[in-house]
């Protein structure tokens, strides 16, 4: 095909003082093909993201008044399931997404379910004195997938670093079992992961962020220098990409202005507290994501894992139904509370996880890169490592994109007592990675939902 009249890099960055900016794939990159950002041709790009919340779901027992209001899984099976108010707000994306019930990691199942959580993304045994923790899934595929991208995953949570042995605070370990810090101070990604020189923050860029410059405003002339070359489908696409841009941006300064507003009275007994949890919830959480929408639209990496917060109340997600939702109770307590009226805490707590993760998805299914909208061509699994009281068998689990890899959704399946392990296989296929096996499985997945 013959080269268009004006052709732009696909390692091309907007620049200013101090900043160097990232931009998406654009039309003018290509002549037919599409390359990655090392100038390999690719044909496809395929993504892995997995996003995880703590201490189980509210199930309360079928003859208990709240079940059918605020039971996490749904009423029915199949295709005519019926949401509850619990994933009420997944609603909109339901021929997106499976539920999944029944599945846990076999070797996990005796355990307290806190302990479990280690294992969510490894299948490892930590059942003896030993901590025989294994690789985790998204590893697997970071070391495919790495190749092709500036960073081979992100691994982010709320709390960051790696917590420690049976209350960790990430999702991802490496080939030798051993965790893998996770990084959550929303300035230091923002900075660090969208500037090609690896996260050195120069004395100019220190200063402009000093006098609340932001990355948009100093690569402004640049970015309409190349504006006005770009044909109108990416003059649109860079508008969007710098709005959202911008819009991280201005979240990250709101949260970091939240840090010096201090919070009203509370018991903060079991809760290891820093001054992050100052931060709104919400609007931490959505920052977290918006971030992850960002390095999907230049193809920083793709395999990502996002912990929404810690097992048994450790920390900052503890005090999220209190600061979200004015409840007195944090999530730890109220996941082991009995009293009265605990499973609407419970499931309205459950309801808010689920509302920021429809928020993900959505914004997933609304940005678009050369190849569809980003949900399309991503797998991306939400879910815990127990059930209810930290039982650690019956995960509630949701998996939701991949259209265009095949995947066929809009169901709520049941299994019995299988290992998890065979979904993690399953998804690895999907994705190109031809494994038998994972940790403890036995196979793939028995589900049509994979094509």
């Amino acid at each position: 095909m013959a080269r268009k009249s004006w052709h732009l890099d696909r390692r091309t960055f907007l620049k200013g003082l101090g900043v160097t900016c990232m931009i998406p794939y654009m039309e003018a990159m290509g002549m037919g093909n599409t390359f990655n950002a090392f100038g390999a041709e690719t044909k496809s790009t395929k993504r892995l993201c997995f996003v995880y919340f703590p201490n189980g779901a509210g199930l309360p027992e079928p003859d208990s008044p709240y079940y059918k209001k605020w039971s996490w899984f749904p009423m029915g099976e199949g295709k005519d399931y019926q949401f509850t108010n619990s994933l009420s707000p997944l609603a909109s994306h339901r021929e997106d997404l499976s539920i999944l019930g029944g599945l846990s990691h076999p070797r996990s199942r005796r355990l307290l379910g806190h302990l479990a959580g280690d294992t969510w993304l490894t299948g490892g045994d930590l059942r003896g004195s030993q901590y025989n923790n294994n690789i985790s899934v998204d590893q697997v595929v970071a070391q495919k997938f790495g190749q092709d991208t500036r960073y081979p995953y992100l691994a982010l949570s709320t709390d960051g670093g790696v917590g420690y042995k049976s209350r960790v605070s990430t999702l991802s370990f490496d080939h030798s079992g051993k965790a893998i810090p996770s990084e959550h101070r929303h300035r230091e990604i923002f900075e660090r992961y969208f500037a090609p020189n690896g996260g050195a923050t120069t004395a100019s860029r220190r200063k402009s962020i000093q006098q609340e410059q932001k990355i948009v405003d100093i690569v402004l002339e640049d970015s309409k220098r190349l504006h006005r070359r770009l044909g109108r489908h990416d003059q649109i696409k860079m508008d969007e990409y710098l709005h959202s841009l911008n819009k991280v941006e201005e979240q990250v300064k709101r949260n970091e202005r939240w840090l010096d507003i201090p919070m009203k009275d509370f018991s903060a007994d079991h809760i290891n507290l820093n001054t992050n949890a100052t931060v709104d919830p919400e609007g931490y959480m959505r920052t977290t994501f918006d971030l992850m929408i960002l390095g999907m639209q230049v193809d920083l990496t793709r395999v990502m894992t996002y912990m929404m917060a810690r097992e048994d109340g450790l920390g900052l997600g503890e005090s999220f139904p209190k600061l979200a939702l004015g409840l007195k109770k944090g999530h730890h307590t109220i996941s082991h509370d009995r009293t009265t009226g605990h499973w609407e805490e419970w499931g309205r707590y459950d309801q808010w996880l689920a509302k920021q993760f429809s928020y993900f998805l959505d914004r997933m299914k609304n940005t678009y890169d050369e190849y569809g909208s980003l949900l399309e061509n991503t797998l991306v699994l939400y879910g815990s490592a127990c059930s209810t009281t930290h039982n650690a068998v019956n995960y509630p689990l949701v998996l939701a994109g991949g259209s265009k890899m095949g995947m066929k959704h809009g169901s709520y399946q049941k299994f019995d007592d299988v290992p998890m392990s065979n979904l993690f296989v399953s998804m690895l296929h999907k994705l190109g990675i031809e494994r038998e096996s994972f940790s403890d499985s036995t196979g793939k997945l028995d589900t049509d939902i994979f094509g």
